[in-house]
C-alpha cells in the first residue's frame, strides 16, 4: 500500500470508536490525516466535548509533521521544551499536542501512510483504541 485510502481512514476511525465503547471509555473524537497531513476522516461521538476533535487533530498533526509517534514527541517535549515551542510555531494551524494518543500509520514495509489522533479519555486509552484500530486495518501503529 502506498497511500491511505478514504475507506481505510474511515475504518480506522470507526473501529477506534467501537473499541472505546467496548472498553467503557469517555466519549471520544478521532481524526485521521494522510501522509501529507490533510484531513482524511474524523468523527466525534455524542456527548464528546467540542474541543476534543481539536485535541485529536493536534495529536495527529504533530506526529505527521514531525514524523514521530506521540510518545516520542512527548519525550522530546519534556527533555527540550524550547524545541517544542519552536516546533509549534512552524507547525501553525492545527497545533501540536505532544502526548500519547497521536499515532503514525505505517504499512508492513514501514512506509508512512498517515497519522491519527484520538482524545476523550486518558492519553494511554486514546492510544490503545487507535492501535487496535490500525492493527485491525492490517497496518502498523507507530506510537513512538
Amino acid at each position: 500500500m502506498t497511500h491511505l485510502t478514504l475507506e481505510t481512514a474511515r475504518a480506522i476511525v470507526d473501529h477506534a470508536l467501537a473499541v472505546a465503547r467496548e472498553r467503557g471509555f469517555n466519549p471520544m473524537a478521532a481524526v485521521v490525516l494522510d501522509g501529507r497531513g490533510a484531513l482524511k476522516a474524523a468523527a466525534s461521538e455524542d456527548g464528546c466535548p467540542i474541543v476534543r476533535w481539536k485535541v485529536a487533530f493536534g495529536k495527529a498533526n504533530v506526529c505527521i509533521r514531525f514524523g514521530a509517534g506521540g510518545r516520542k514527541v512527548e519525550a522530546i517535549a519534556k527533555d527540550r521544551p524550547h524545541f517544542l515551542a519552536g516546533l509549534e510555531s512552524v507547525i501553525g494551524e492545527g497545533g501540536a499536542v505532544p502526548v500519547p494518543g497521536g499515532v503514525l500509520i505505517r504499512d508492513a514495509e514501514g512506509h508512512l501512510l498517515g497519522a491519527c489522533g484520538m482524545s476523550g479519555d486518558t492519553s494511554d486509552n486514546d492510544e490503545a483504541a487507535l492501535v487496535a484500530a490500525i492493527t485491525a486495518a492490517g497496518l502498523v501503529a507507530d506510537c513512538g
